[in-house]
């Protein structure tokens, strides 16, 4: 099996495109990755494009249609939240395998505003009462409150990580918002669904990212290796079956499955990993992910936060790119623009916002129902 590599990859600043539709979206991503590496819809083998809200559309068909039909094959991939690192993923296989030397992965949505969760998901045990709410905020309020029933974690170490991620969006030009959000502003802002406010919860956008894969071969008949971030894991994993799910979601266990098997393929500890893109779809979460990736022992996230280990220039930098919560969360385009922020820093092209010496980075994204993709990307040269 050959080793796979990032050799083109870029994303669009997020923002809400309405004159525009999915497939134009998407089509920018793709001609921005592929001019980052001097190829062309030409030099793809394959296509796998990750869209949720016009999963039955043919997506990645209809962005051909604005580059180019070359007749290569087409993966269309809905996984949830994880759905664009899934499109990654598939595109990494397939070039690991040895079935193609060249091809793309996409992630593209356009979303409207609200809350998630709201529809869909089909019947079963309802949540009301338990919950209150089968909404995304609700569910990830539960899970923080659990967290801080266990650990002692506090409604001011929540919001930090809030303020902390509008801080990093500040030195990010294609995040949503760039703006610096105090303490006290975002603890006092509406509150959605205790603990997480307003400012608390991730940015309804439409957005979309892409990357060009190449084979070991390829990317040195290239000439691309100068540039090239290797793959060194690729892990998607469910949930496994546990009595609590039955009447409500999970949103740790298939994050750590994933990191465990992600450190495993490659050979490597959380201790080696220079920085972090993590599913910071609440302010919850990114607390509960610090201890689900292993970057701190059980119940030492709220530290992290307080110490400030995981902002610019920390021992382990978290959402250096604003996160979901500035950025904002297109969900199809999430995973990949999650692997275009971490390449961006290993090649020592991030601007103000540069983890120094980064040479190995992680991408975490998690979609309920469940699926969590891991990715981690190394420095070649």
């Amino acid at each position: 099996m050959t080793d796979a590599y990032v050799v083109g990859v870029d994303m669009i600043k997020f923002g809400r495109f309405p004159e525009k539709t999915v497939p134009q979206i998407g089509s920018e991503a793709i001609l921005m990755a592929l001019d980052d590496c001097g190829l062309t819809i030409h030099d793809m083998q394959a296509l796998y494009c990750g869209n949720l809200g016009q999963a039955s559309g043919m997506v990645g068909q209809r962005i051909l249609h604005e580059i180019g039909q070359t007749g290569i094959a087409v993966v269309n991939v809905a996984n949830a939240c994880a759905t664009g690192a899934t499109a990654f993923r598939e595109a990494w296989t397939a070039v690991k395998a040895g079935l193609y030397d060249c091809v793309l992965a996409v992630g593209v949505e356009q979303m409207g505003k609200g809350l998630l969760g709201g529809a869909g998901g089909g019947s079963g045990i309802s949540k009301e009462g338990l919950l209150g709410s089968g909404t995304m905020p609700a569910v990830f309020a539960e899970a923080g409150m659990e967290h801080a029933n266990k650990y002692g974690t506090t409604f001011e170490q929540f919001a930090k990580v809030s303020v902390k991620n509008h801080h990093h969006s500040t030195m990010n030009p294609k995040a949503m918002y760039q703006i610096e959000t105090p303490l006290e502003t975002v603890m006092n802002s509406e509150m959605i669904s205790y603990p997480n406010t307003k400012l608390m919860c991730s940015v309804n956008v439409d957005g979309s990212a892409a990357a060009v894969i190449c084979s070991e071969k390829k990317t040195k008949e290239l000439g691309l290796m100068n540039r090239a971030i290797k793959v060194r894991a690729s892990i998607l994993t469910s949930d496994p079956w546990q009595e609590r799910d039955l009447v409500m979601p999970d949103v740790n266990s298939c994050t750590r499955k994933a990191a465990k098997e992600a450190y495993e393929m490659a050979g490597l500890g959380a201790e080696d990993i220079d920085l972090v893109e993590l599913h910071d779809c609440f302010a919850t979460a990114e607390i509960l992910h610090y201890d689900n990736l292993g970057l701190c022992e059980d119940g030492g996230a709220g530290r992290l936060i307080d110490d400030g280990d995981v902002a610019l220039g920390g021992r382990i930098p978290v959402n250096v790119s604003g996160g979901l919560l500035s950025k904002g969360h297109p969900l199809g385009a999430t995973g990949i623009a999650n692997i275009y922020e971490v390449s961006t820093h290993l090649r020592g092209e991030a601007g103000g916002r540069q983890v120094e010496g980064a040479r190995i980075g992680l991408t975490h994204v998690i979609g309920l129902g469940s699926a969590c993709g891991i990715h981690i990307l190394e420095k070649v040269s």
